[in-house]
């Protein structure tokens, strides 16, 4: 006997092809049967009535590391179709971070993931993941490594080349962490202390991985006027190491390079596949994003962590010197010279007196306060001892549209988890944005294609075996919904806003949401390499 029997579903298998009518049938956590299913009995049985039927979503790029285990944590997910969320992105992860720098690890990370417990065990991965598989959990979880805890964790943000010794822990804490349940490493060269990395040494850093087949995800050096050379970089460095490398939230910054560097660098990822590179990339269907507002800065401000920058803020020549450089610099991710201090809102503070700044631009701030733009945000900086995020509104639909149809990407959100101020919707929404936006207003895709770079594409960068595809033996992570009913709630102003629509949600065999309602289901897992 099945434990439940969905008829009268469209099967969409996360192949890409046009769905077919169609029953499946889950027994155990797994789907036990499809197509036609004439005799079987099930426990359970739910008529689909023409509803479509499809993989439970993965989103491979989220930064959930320390709200998983805050309490509520999953609603936001599981309310989009989410299943299975990947953390530890972008070169930031909660492990590895050995007792002696976690205060360093843990300043950088919180405006992105926010604080973990005191309690919390993240010396290694292998710690951070048992104390994961302890929490009740209503999702999937798996965790890369991140490249830039690595290297602070055996140097600290100090730059230049690693001396022998500290090369020697970055390769120690990779394999370690690895053979503790990562997935794959993260990278992130637009953020400190990655940034100090040169090609060269980022290649011997990663030496360990030649040859292994351990996915690289890599938030690239820059994504404004130097994206493409970027982009070349990182096919350098798949051609060294001969392991998957995959470009994480794949874009171009700046309004002068919408529509121009886009066809470039998807032709230059086309062309690296043909040559036989294992690369792919992936993308947030969102005109803005969200980091830390010290990106405004440029990467050597960083040198000596945020105590040090904290510090230099205060500083009247370090300050003019800062200013200069972006006012006209463009080898580095220049964001107030791309896109404009009315195009950056701050959207998290710690600080009370500073929380009238949260959802409004720099340049409305600036202009409010009397003082200029880079003043205020050097304040503000200093103020918050450097724990501030923006969302800033950087790149082009076209551009997304483009990315989309390429036969290689994976959709992805990016989401960041601070602890107070204003999320970015992409949280709530962002499978429910793709397709409502991108599938029924637009038709940039099909539902089928959509439905895939949620899915089995996804699935198959972080070799998530059992995930993304409709199939007997799979695990049985399913959504059902009708299309049309699809609807992203959360804004820019009020984000914190289930997505609708999804009627039920399986998580390993068992609803999570059921006609619509959340059942309290915590069936999730922990996904280890």
């Amino acid at each position: 006997m099945l434990d439940y029997r969905i008829e009268n579903a469209l099967l969409i298998d996360g192949s890409g092809r046009p769905g077919v009518p169609g029953s499946l049938g889950v027994k155990n956590g797994r789907i036990a049967a499809l197509g036609r299913l004439d005799g079987e009995t099930a426990a359970h049985c739910i008529d689909a009535k023409g509803r479509c039927l499809t993989p439970g979503f993965l989103d491979i790029h989220r930064h959930a590391d320390a709200a998983l285990f805050r309490p509520g944590f999953g609603r936001a997910e599981l309310a989009q179709g989410l299943t299975t969320i990947v953390n530890g992105n972008c070169g930031l992860s909660l492990a590895p971070a050995p007792r002696a720098r976690r205060r360093e690890i843990y300043g950088y990370l919180e405006p992105v993931t926010g604080l973990p417990g005191d309690a919390l065990a993240t010396d290694t991965m292998a710690a951070y993941l048992d104390a994961v598989s302890k929490t009740p959990l209503p999702i999937h979880i798996g965790m890369l490594a991140g490249g830039g805890t690595v290297r602070t964790a055996a140097y600290g943000f100090e730059p230049g080349p690693l001396p022998p010794e500290a090369l020697r822990e970055v390769h120690r804490l990779l394999e370690e962490s690895l053979s503790g349940g990562a997935l794959g490493i993260s990278l992130g060269l637009g953020y400190a202390p990655e940034c100090f990395y040169t090609t060269q040494e980022l290649i011997a850093a990663l030496a360990p991985l030649r040859e292994s087949g351990v996915p690289i995800t890599v938030h690239m050096r820059q994504e404004g006027a130097g994206v493409v050379e970027a982009l070349k970089e990182m096919l350098t460095v798949a051609r060294a190491l001969r392991t998957p490398v995959h470009i994480s939230h794949l874009k171009s910054i700046g309004k002068a390079y919408w529509g121009r560097y886009m066809p470039e660098m998807l032709a230059l990822l086309t062309r690296a596949r043909e040559d036989g590179l294992d690369v792919s990339c992936d993308l947030y269907p969102y005109t803005a994003g969200s980091t830390q507002l010290i990106h405004v800065l440029p990467p050597e401000a960083q040198e000596g962590g945020l105590d040090a920058l904290t510090q230099k803020l205060r500083v009247p020549e370090f300050r003019a010197a800062m200013r200069e450089r972006m006012q006209t610099g463009t080898d580095f991710e220049n964001l107030s010279l791309l896109v404009g201090w009315e195009n950056i809102d701050v959207s998290t503070v710690t600080r009370e007196e500073n929380r009238r700044f949260v959802g409004r631009s720099v340049a409305e701030i600036s202009e409010a306060e009397g003082v200029d733009p880079f003043a205020f945000t050097f304040d503000l900086l200093a103020s918050e001892s450097c724990a501030v995020t923006m969302i800033d509104r950087i790149t082009a639909n076209e551009d997304i549209c483009a990315a989309l149809r390429a036969p290689f990407s994976s959709v992805i959100s990016d989401a960041t988890y601070p602890t107070s101020g204003l999320l970015h919707p992409r949280v709530y929404g962002n499978c429910a944005h793709l397709l409502e936006e991108y599938v029924r207003r637009q038709g940039v895709l099909t539902l089928e294609e959509a439905v895939e770079r949620l899915t089995s594409r996804p699935a198959s960068v972080l070799g998530l075996a059992g995930k993304g595809r409709l199939a007997v033996g799979m695990d049985a992570d399913l959504c059902l919904f009708d299309p049309a009913r699809i609807h992203e709630t959360a804004t820019y102003a009020a984000p914190e806003r289930c997505a609708e629509g999804m009627d039920y949600v399986f998580v390993g065999g068992v609803p999570a949401i059921a006609e619509g309602q959340f059942t309290g289901a915590v069936n999730g897992s922990v996904l280890r390499r």
